[in-house]
């Protein structure tokens, strides 16, 4: 009998534009699935071990970065826990940093090329794909808020106790910068491959992840948001389960797709992916984190207006940490949207 569908031969490709724990998470869901799949990822990111060693040593915040060059990894475990280990707290001046996070920086240096260090990097690591800086400088998240203050720093933005209303970046080092052709950089451009790997994908995935900075930070930069509007990629957004401390109190789901729209000056979110199952209530009040307030609610008419399709599942993953995506029903929910774009 023959296949009036065949599979495609080559592996789908997927961008991923994002930062923090759940990223890595869909990643190696990814490519466990035989994507070809790029990350995107977020260099504003200003607190903890990254936060101390953008500031030292005048890198990009490594530490988004280490988690997704593991996640697509294919060396052996061994490597891998070290890359990942993290001195201890009486460690003094090593105290919480990632030996991985050191290793970016010194080659990053060592080769004065963020991109090329990168590179180097996939290389030893056995990386299936590619990891890519979303601005190949640090960039300083700023904060506008209702009442016109703006407040610079994803720690200092989160912590205002206002509501956002936006958020802009710039480079964090102010020494006046000039491309190849000599013309002088007056606001932060995407990374090398950033755009045409948008451009190229069969699929573009924002999120999971914290709306204000791990996401919007990348759709901030005008190559990258000009890109997502532009490409004939379909664009998925996996919206959070749960309301963030600091940044999505009171949100609902379509909250975030019109903010994220509102971001892209278009409605260019395809498809909406959303948690469909209530979080035990037990559960929310016995949990560690205390940076998830409540479930996301549910608001139809409001995705309505936003024009995009509406994809629903069980995705619950629970943790004593937190409340996360299932990697595998999320994956699977992600090839289900995929193989209707790709025949």
């Amino acid at each position: 009998m023959i296949n009036k569908n065949p599979r495609p031969a080559r592996r789908p490709k997927v961008a991923v534009i994002g930062g923090g724990t759940g990223l890595p998470i869909l990643l190696e869901g990814l490519k466990n699935a035989d994507c070809n799949v790029t990350a995107i990822v977020t260099v504003a990111d200003d607190g903890g071990s990254s936060g101390s060693l953008r500031n030292a040593v005048s890198t990009i915040p490594p530490g988004d970065i280490r988690n997704c060059l593991v996640a697509l990894s294919d060396m052996k475990k061994i490597y891998k826990d070290v890359f990942q280990y993290r001195f201890s707290e009486e460690d003094k001046e090593f105290s919480g940093h990632a030996i991985g996070n050191l290793i970016i920086a010194a080659i990053a240096e060592m080769r004065g090329d963020t991109f090329a260090a990168l590179r180097l990097l996939s290389y030893m690591m056995e990386v299936d794909g590619k990891v890519l800086p979303a601005c190949e400088e640090a960039l300083v998240l700023q904060g506008h808020f209702a009442d016109g203050t703006m407040i610079e720093g994803e720690t200092a933005v989160v912590a205002h106790p206002d509501q956002i209303q936006e958020v802009t970046v710039r480079l964090a080092n102010d020494r006046p910068k000039v491309d190849v052709s000599g013309n002088p950089i007056t606001s932060p451009r995407a990374g090398r491959e950033v755009v045409s790997e948008i451009m190229q994908a069969d699929m573009v995935i924002l999120g999971p992840g914290s709306l204000y900075t791990s996401i919007l930070p990348n759709v901030a930069i005008e190559e990258i948001r000009n890109a997502i509007v532009d490409t004939p990629a379909k664009v998925v957004y996996i919206c959070n389960i749960m309301t963030q401390l600091g940044e999505t109190e009171h949100f609902s789901d379509a909250d975030h797709v019109r903010v994220i729209n509102e971001h892209l000056g278009a409605k260019a979110i395809d498809t909406v992916l959303l948690n469909k199952t209530p979080v035990p209530f037990e559960y929310l009040e016995g949990a560690s984190e205390k940076d998830y307030l409540v479930q996301i609610t549910q608001d139809r008419q409001g995705l309505a207006d936003q024009k995009c399709q509406v994809v629903g599942c069980d995705f619950l993953n629970l943790e004593k940490s937190g409340v996360y995506h299932n990697q595998d029903k999320l994956v699977g929910a992600i090839m289900d949207v995929m193989n209707d774009r790709i025949k």
